[in-house]
């Protein structure tokens, strides 16, 4: 098997960090232009993203699918309650916002398979989760906060029943993972195929997007290398960096962020690449569960990574907690 940004990535170990910081000094969560209403119609785009996702998903395969590819009940019926969940969110959500409600896009999802619906879901039940946080210091209307937060729950006890049924760790971390608004704009685009006509454009961009190469080995914190493919070439076409200007993997996990530098590889495919996944040191536990990664110029001491230095994401490793916690999921 290999192992790619949708798929299960193990890791773990201790090993000395990167330059580590504290989410809320580098980020963007200030309120968008249009404020709470803005931020409504976000949400409701990537509740009706997780809409239709699970009702291709569930017309696709059948409870024998699912049983077949080794989930067996009521795995079925309980993606049932998912998808009537995500539903009951659409319909409030954008009964909330009446005539200034975006109207649902179009989207194409990758997965061909129970096993590959499965490992998308729980990447974007995680992403999901990240957006709500994310998305919570921006909101001024408080009853609106509190909306969001009774979503941002489900969505997490969402995130933690598919985890588990993949073997995973239902709650890797003693924090989830805040994502600004263009972090989970860029990850929401690659399965946006159009958006309806008349609609107002929402005032997020989609970073260039960053690829993952496959391994064949779970990647392991401390220790693995990630190659992120033709990721130098394309940032130097786009005329995004210099050639001689520094880029890091910068590494979103929990409440840190941690920095390591990338090189060119040897060749003509302008693969950028690090050697090794931060580990963890003395206080800090490594990157463990749904990690994000974007490619910056920041590196984590003269400056932190924001949506203006960053060259390209967001990529998604799924990091197992194995070393840390021990338990049967």
């Amino acid at each position: 098997m290999r192992y790619s940004s949708l798929l299960p990535v193990v890791a773990a170990g201790l090993a000395a960090a990167a330059p580590v910081e504290q989410r809320d000094v580098a980020m963007d969560f200030n309120p968008p232009p249009g404020g709470d209403v803005t931020i409504l119609n976000y949400a409701l785009t990537l509740e009706y993203l997780e809409r239709k996702f699970y009702q291709e998903g569930l017309a696709n395969y059948t409870q024998a699918d699912f049983v077949a590819a080794g989930f067996p009940d009521p795995f079925y019926a309980n993606l049932c309650e998912i998808y009537y969940d995500e539903k009951t969110h659409v319909s409030f959500l954008a009964g909330a916002l009446g005539t200034a409600a975006v109207h649902e896009a179009t989207y194409s999802f990758p997965s061909t398979t129970p096993a590959s619906f499965v490992a998308l879901s729980s990447v974007l039940e995680g992403v999901g989760v990240s957006a709500y946080l994310g998305a919570a210091a921006a909101i001024v209307d408080k009853s609106y906060l509190t909306v969001a937060g009774s979503i941002l729950t489900v969505e997490s006890r969402h995130s933690s029943y598919i985890r588990a049924a993949l073997k995973q760790s239902p709650f890797p971390k003693p924090f989830d993972t805040p994502l600004d608004f263009n972090d989970v704009y860029s990850l929401a685009a690659q399965f946006i195929t159009g958006f309806a006509p008349g609609d107002p454009a929402l005032p997020f961009k989609a970073f260039p997007a960053l690829t993952l190469q496959p391994s064949q080995y779970p990647y392991t914190a401390g220790s693995s290398p990630v190659t992120f493919t033709h990721a130098y070439k394309n940032a130097l076409a786009a005329k995004l960096i210099t050639s001689d200007e520094p880029v890091y993997a910068v590494f979103f996990s929990g409440l840190d962020t941690y920095y390591v530098k990338t090189y060119v590889t040897k060749g003509n495919s302008g693969d950028l690449k690090v050697t090794s996944l931060p580990g963890a040191t003395a206080t800090m536990l490594a990157p463990t569960g749904q990690v994000y990664v974007v490619l910056s110029t920041a590196d984590g001491v003269s400056s932190k990574v924001s949506d203006e230095n960053t060259i390209s994401g967001v990529g998604v490793l799924e990091v197992n907690p194995v070393g840390q916690r021990t338990g049967v999921f």
